[in-house]
């Protein structure tokens, strides 16, 4: 079995280095953790191993040529077509082309992806795809029965050491190397260290730093301005990714409404019964889902309402083929049988990330990073529907590889410097609070579907002033993370995918390619921007 945090002293663990830590109980640590294995490993999550992961909570499934009617080529041609020009062709090419090999991979762990009566992987089509690839488990179950099988396979792997309740605060370094990683326990102020060999950042995604989201509470941005404040590149923070379909019912996080509806045929009206979509895209319903999220965002804001309509194309199978959703919209008071679903486009994924490599490593030496947190130049602009688990698996896996292929020497690790209190009053506690509820609202407003200079120097502004208050690193890490979400928008003067400027609502040719930065120029364009503020 893997060993649990009780199984060791919860203090200062400095004497000995391990061999492999990965910051993330995602689909992407846990899969590499078994890539890696026999290798000794240790995994520090934030939550209960699995239950703060984003893929948990992915309904539409993973993305791979299996059919005979499909090819890698396509696949491939339809990514780099969401990607609006700027994803890195080879990534693309190995990722589609090592995709069905990863599925394999999953099946060999106990994924029960749909299968006919002959055995053959069930397939739907979503979003932006010239093919049905989306392999699945009861319709909108992916994601959950994805974590529930990794989860099982690390559990009784003895290679494995799970450390639950730890939040990464900060890596531990020496020169341009990563040497470990400092975490915090959740709730609390004990610390631990965990001096490495390799550390794998694979922490997740930004989504809670926005006030409308799909994602919980973990996918905070703290890894990524872990690395940024190490002196890792950012690549492509300005593209975040608005599912257009979140239920509409005031619960935080939102529930998703998975695209595989639209894929059955359901359909996306106003509050009058008109079909919106219709002038707006040729693929009207399936058009991309940056498309699609702005047509619902502007019916909303002209007071017309958006909403899901699956009673007659899904009609009685939704309870069966769908029970995900179902459940989320019964427990609103809504019947998707009988009623139209509210829908608003909310936060879902975010394209940008650390800047690495084919292998996963990053602009650090002894720093890799995968899934969410990372930033391959897979996605573009705008990632292809259901893409996102087979980039966890992927590169992962490639991860997994090319560590196993290297034999680090071992080096002494420090401690970065950190001036946290040791404890944190009540005020400060309500003070930190509002600094998050501040974060999260401008970044909807004025980081959100659609953007424009003044509401990004705004959302500036607004974070300056909330990280002034701000004494946890934990929390100063999330207040980073969104400046340089929002420095990047602005420094981007074009539309392009997920980032939309009304004041630039064209593509720049000239601007057709990835956008790199480091904190330092992250701060240069924040202070020049209050100045003009």
């Amino acid at each position: 079995m893997a060993v649990s945090v009780e199984d060791f002293a919860p203090a200062y663990i400095g004497e000995d280095v391990d061999d492999v830590v990965i910051l993330g109980g995602g689909l992407a640590g846990l899969f590499c953790a078994l890539k890696l294995s026999p290798r000794p490993v240790t995994v520090i999550t934030n939550a209960p191993i699995g239950q703060g992961a984003s893929s948990a909570w992915a309904q539409g499934g993973i993305a791979a040529a299996i059919s005979e009617q499909d090819s890698v080529e396509r696949h491939r041609d339809d990514t780099l077509a969401a990607g609006c020009g700027i994803c890195e062709p080879k990534i693309v090419e190995q990722m589609t082309r090592e995709g069905t090999d990863r599925v394999h991979d999953l099946l060999s762990y106990g994924v029960p992806f749909d299968q006919d009566l002959e055995g053959r992987l069930q397939l739907s089509r979503e979003a932006a795809h010239s093919e049905s690839r989306v392999v699945r488990v009861r319709g909108d179950m992916a994601g959950r029965a994805i974590m529930d099988a990794l989860i099982s396979e690390v559990r009784k792997t003895p290679s494995i050491r799970v450390l639950e309740g730890y939040l990464g605060e900060s890596f531990l370094g020496e020169g341009r190397y990563v040497t470990g990683v400092l975490v915090r326990k959740r709730g609390g102020i004990t610390r631990l260290a965990f001096p490495a060999k390799a550390v794998v950042l694979a922490s997740g995604g930004v989504g809670h730093l926005y006030g409308l989201t799909t994602n919980p509470p973990e996918a905070n941005g703290h890894g990524l301005a872990m690395a940024a404040r190490a002196g890792a590149v950012i690549a492509d923070a300005e593209f975040v990714q608005f599912h257009p379909t979140a239920l509409d019912v005031g619960k935080d996080p939102t529930p998703l409404a998975t695209e595989a509806l639209r894929g059955e045929g359901a359909l996306l009206v106003n509050g009058a019964g008109e079909r919106f979509m219709e002038g707006v895209h040729p693929d009207l319903e399936l058009a991309p889902r940056d498309i699609v999220a702005r047509a619902i965002y502007r019916e909303i804001q002209a007071g017309r309402g958006a909403f899901l309509d699956c009673r007659e194309t899904i009609g009685a199978k939704f309870k069966e083929e769908f029970p995900t959703v179902y459940r989320a919209a019964m427990g609103a008071g809504i019947d998707p049988e009988k009623d139209l679903i509210p829908v608003a486009p909310a936060e879902h994924y975010h394209m940008g990330g650390v800047l690495t490599d084919a292998n996963g490593r990053t602009s650090l030496d002894g720093l890799w990073a995968a899934g969410e947190v990372a930033s391959t130049g897979a996605h573009g602009a705008n990632r292809l529907a259901s893409n996102s688990l087979l980039e966890a698996v992927v590169f992962a896996a490639r991860i997994a590889e090319d560590i196993q292929g290297l034999m680090p020497t071992p080096r002494s690790a420090f401690w970065n410097t950190m001036d946290d209190a040791p404890g944190l009053p009540s005020q400060r506690n309500v003070e930190e609070r509002e600094a998050i509820s501040t974060l999260r609202t401008t970044l909807s407003r004025n980081v959100g579907v659609l953007r424009d200079a003044a509401g990004l120097k705004t959302a500036l502004a607004d974070i300056a002033g909330a990280e002034s208050i701000c004494v946890r690193q934990s929390i100063r890490n999330m207040m980073i993370t969104g400046r340089i979400i929002a420095a990047s928008a602005l420094k981007r003067q074009e539309s392009r995918g997920g980032h939309f400027r009304n004041d630039f609502p064209e593509a720049n040719p000239a601007m057709a390619r990835r956008s790199y930065t480091t904190l330092k120029d992250v701060d240069a364009i924040v202070a020049e921007a209050l100045e003009t503020a």
